[in-house]
């Protein structure tokens, strides 16, 4: 079992966000995998997929980003799942725009969504995917920068830097190794 959780606010003016991200990457999932977001359980919107055999839960939580955590403990909880099952789509502006990293673990940098989620599972080693949305021409508060819409001329950069982030979640639902995967989709 995989749970694929894809960071973000659940209104409709944060779609466009640097902050929606996972949002955006995890619902890449599940149109890949043909699946919707149907259901609404452990303050999340919630998908459920099949690969290979094996059960995939995909989430977007709506407890908004830096409450996270809460939505992430409860399906672990629902599902019996470990915090090794667990694999998380977010935006990072630690790293450059349009860049994705994998890591097997590691701790939240400068996301309070991560800090939540670290924070209420007690744990920092779970799979993460992140996005990068660093601009280094752009000089204004990281806050309102995440919260502020993606420039025109650089959304085809983010939707294929969230598409390439979604394969590499179906990579972890199938079963490959962060490391395998670390190798095909960093960069």
């Amino acid at each position: 079992m995989k749970i694929i959780v894809g960071l973000g606010n659940p209104e409709e003016k944060y779609l466009k966000t640097f902050h929606n991200m996972g949002y955006i990457a995890v619902g890449d999932v599940a149109d890949k995998l043909g699946v919707k977001f149907k259901k609404k359980e452990c303050e999340a919107f919630v998908a459920e997929a099949n690969v290979n055999g094996e059960k995939v839960i995909l989430a977007r939580p709506i407890t908004y980003m830096n409450n996270s955590g809460r939505a992430v403990k409860q399906l672990l909880a629902k599902y019996r799942a470990s915090a090794e099952d667990l694999v998380i789509i977010y935006d990072d502006y630690d790293i450059p725009k349009g860049s994705v990293r994998i890591r097997p673990s590691g701790s939240a940098g400068t996301h309070n969504g991560m800090r939540s989620v670290i924070a209420e599972i007690n744990t920092s080693a779970f799979a993460r995917i992140r996005i990068g949305i660093r601009d280094s021409e752009i000089n204004i508060p990281i806050i309102n920068y995440v919260l502020s819409e993606v420039k025109r001329e650089d959304y085809e950069l983010f939707i294929s830097a969230c598409g390439r982030a979604a394969d590499a979640a179906i990579a972890l639902a199938n079963g490959e190794s962060v490391e395998n995967v670390m190798t095909k989709y960093n960069g």
